[in-house]
């Protein structure tokens, strides 16, 4: 088969952690997928963002790899106060219990109006505990929690659907951690819900 007729492959997105430093020197916690490209992370934040002001500001961030789905779902249920230690080799922050990190620099910016690309060299990497991999309703977490990310986008039938069926996940294979960000991010829906309906009006 020509190469000219071959489709081209999707690039993998790998959902992590990223810590970013604001502008009071505080340790920023949020949830990216991030992709790899030509050597470099590519980290493409919306605008506007906090991390990526951050990200432009300081030109370092750290990436942290964890199977600890509270992280992911506490970024987006006002719960970012986790504990830190700070990175070897950047100015910034490694979270405490990750399985890894890698500490970044800021090498390229290619700027857009929606969603500009940043591409951050590795200048550091550690390996601190093995990866067991996820299990089925981290994986469902993880799910929810980019659904939750996109609230604002999507019709609240999408979330629901996908709430029936990410459940049986839950059901089946939760364990405390997982029980305990799947309800913070159900509260969210909840609240997002009743804001729509009216229902949080005084």
């Amino acid at each position: 088969m020509s190469l000219h007729n071959q489709q081209k492959q999707p690039e993998m997105i790998y959902e992590t952690i990223v810590t970013t430093v604001d502008a009071q020197g505080q340790p920023h916690v949020a949830p990216f997928g991030i992709r790899e490209r030509n050597g470099l992370v590519l980290i493409a934040p919306f605008k506007p963002s906090s991390s990526l002001d951050n990200f432009l500001r300081e030109r370092t961030a750290v990436l942290n790899l964890t199977d600890d789905v509270r992280v992911f779902a506490g970024a987006f249920t006002a719960r970012r106060n986790w504990q830190v230690r700070k990175a070897y080799h950047v100015a910034g922050f490694v979270l405490e219990g990750v399985l890894a990190h890698r500490e970044l620099e800021l090498v390229e910016v290619k700027d857009d109006g929606l969603r500009p690309e940043l591409y951050f060299r590795v200048v550091h990497e550690a390996t601190h505990a093995p990866f067991r991999g996820f299990n089925r309703a981290q994986a469902a977490v993880v799910e929810l929690a980019v659904l939750v990310s996109r609230l604002h986008m999507l019709p609240i039938e999408k979330i629901e659907a996908e709430i029936t069926y990410l459940e049986i996940a839950i059901k089946k294979t939760a364990g405390e951690r997982e029980l305990e960000a799947w309800g913070w991010l159900i509260e969210r829906i909840d609240n997002h819900k009743a804001a729509i309906s009216g229902e949080n009006q005084a």
